[in-house]
Order: C-alpha cells, then sequence, then structure tokens
C-alpha cells in the first residue's frame, strides 16, 4: 500500500524531470549558437563567452520553469518572480557558470578538448545538481501545496 501512496509524487517528479530536460535541451541550443557566434564569429575569448552564453541560458531556462516545468508553484505576485530569479540566479545560474568555467577550463583549456564538445560535458555534468537546486530551493513548494497535496511535490 505504501508504495501505491507514494506513486503519483514519484510520476510527479518524472514528468517535472521530463519537463526540466526539455527547457534544458533549448537552453543548451541557445548556450552554443551564443558560443559559437561569440567566439568563432565575434573571437572573442571562450571563457568570457562560455559566462555570457550560461547566463543567456540560465534566462531563458528560468523563463519557461516559470511557466512550464513549475508553473504549478508559481506565485502570483511580481516580488515572487524577482525573488525566484535571484533564487535561481544565486543557486543553478551560480553553479551553472562557475561549473562552466571551472570545467571548461579544464576540458578546453588543459584537455585540450573542442570547445562545443567541452561545453556539452560541462552542460551534462550539472543537470541534476541544477535540477535538485530548482526543485527545492528556487520552485519550492507552498505550504498550502504541502498541506492539500500531503508531500512536497
Amino acid at each position: 500500500m505504501k508504495l501505491a501512496r507514494n506513486q503519483p509524487a514519484a510520476q510527479s517528479i518524472r514528468h517535472r524531470w521530463l519537463k526540466f530536460n526539455a527547457v534544458g535541451a533549448l537552453g543548451v541550443g541557445v548556450q552554443l549558437t551564443l558560443l559559437t557566434v561569440l567566439t568563432s564569429g565575434l573571437g572573442l575569448h571562450y571563457l568570457p563567452a562560455t559566462a555570457l552564453a550560461v547566463e543567456a541560458a540560465v534566462l531563458h531556462n528560468f523563463f519557461w520553469h516559470e511557466h512550464w516545468t513549475w508553473k504549478d508553484r508559481i506565485r502570483l505576485s511580481r516580488r515572487g518572480v524577482l525573488g525566484r530569479l535571484s533564487r535561481f540566479h544565486l543557486t543553478t545560474g551560480a553553479q551553472s557558470i562557475l561549473g562552466n568555467l571551472v570545467f571548461m577550463r579544464l576540458l578546453v583549456g588543459a584537455l585540450h578538448l573542442p570547445t562545443l564538445l567541452g561545453n556539452l560535458l560541462t552542460i551534462a555534468t550539472g543537470s541534476i545538481l541544477n535540477f535538485l537546486l530548482s526543485d527545492r530551493l528556487v520552485f519550492e513548494p507552498t505550504l498550502v501545496q504541502v498541506e492539500k497535496t500531503g508531500c512536497s511535490d
């Protein structure tokens, strides 16, 4: 019986994880496109180009997580949006930018992998951590939702 009770929560997490990854895949497209434009098109060094490309992807992903992935957890105040955007930047954004810069320095700078391959490997390493940070700290369930459903998902 206990398994059946937890099944909706597990399905909810899987469904949200799929949405998260769909948004992330689009964000990867934004990041890689901008990285290519900045490095190949404009000749910017790969490290500042990576930081700018990641920031663009972070903003893209926040918008879609706010309107689709965690839409059911959104409070309807402007102050709430700014708070979530701040938490998103301080958690997943900071982890993405710092993680990308460190791993890009290692993979591209030290190991001499191609820039886009290094960036793809770097993005993959941060995906699970970013999901957990977003789910638990940025788009946390409200007390009303927890009381209503009996769980935090």
